[in-house]
């Protein structure tokens, strides 16, 4: 498998099952109507797992814009390789949410709840304030980006390093748990700038009866927080290594 086709396959099931959550969380007459903030960002933790399982042994699974510009930053990635990585990640959230879409067609029917709707497919503020969304994003990614920094390979007793395979996806998980269910309340958590902006894009562009509009105004937060955050993660990193 190419690395632009398992960043596109690993972002396209990881929106799949964590759009599919939300989806079968706030959509009527779902099996899973109103279960709760716990069981989506349990849920999206899994999504990521599932995701850097299945990209990671081809591309490192970044599945993240906010990943790639890291690498991006620290020399990890050329320009070209990292543009690849971005546009697969996008192509890839677009292609997730359109698939959550067609699954839920019906409950989408149901549901009146023009935000419930658009949760589905990307984030929104509980309390609009641009400046604190903002920071909110960016702190996110900050801890996403920074911890990430510091995963290390396990050694034997002899100092040789040893590759996790895919256990090495079960740390993102609880990564992306914990940022969930502590600073994941403000904005809905996309601290990823493709998973917002690539299934916010067919949001507008499938035929959802009565849905939200596109909210440009709110559009930018969450692609510009986690790119902040993504190189104030790398700025610290450098400094004290």
């Amino acid at each position: 498998m190419t690395p632009f086709l398992a960043e596109y396959l690993g972002t396209a099931v990881m929106i799949l099952l964590g759009g599919g959550v939300v989806a079968n969380v706030v959509l009527k007459d779902t099996k899973g109507h109103n279960s709760g903030w716990i069981v989506i960002t349990t849920a999206w933790a899994l999504a990521v797992f599932v995701g850097v399982t299945i990209a990671g042994p081809y591309s490192g699974a970044h599945l993240n814009c906010a990943v790639t510009i890291a690498n991006l930053a620290l020399g990890k990635l050329d320009l070209a390789t990292s543009l690849s990585y971005m546009a697969a990640q996008f192509l890839g959230a677009m292609t997730g949410a359109t698939i959550v879409w067609l699954m839920y067609k019906d409950h989408f029917d149901q549901t009146d709840d023009a935000g419930a709707k658009q949760a589905v497919f990307c984030t929104a503020p509980a309390l609009r304030n641009l400046p604190i969304n903002l920071i909110s994003e960016t702190v996110g990614t900050f801890v996403l980006i920074f911890t990430i920094l510091h995963f290390t390979d396990a050694k034997m007793s002899d100092d040789s390093v040893i590759g996790l395979g895919s256990i090495g996806a079960i740390p993102v998980a609880f990564l992306v748990w914990v940022i969930g269910l502590s600073l994941g309340g403000t904005t809905g958590y996309a601290i990823n700038p493709a998973r917002d902006l690539g299934p916010r894009i067919m949001h507008a562009i499938l035929p959802i009866k009565n849905k939200a509009g596109f909210d440009a105004s709110y559009a930018w937060v969450p692609v510009l927080g986690p790119i902040i955050g993504a190189l104030l993660a790398v700025a610290l990193f450098i400094c004290i290594n």
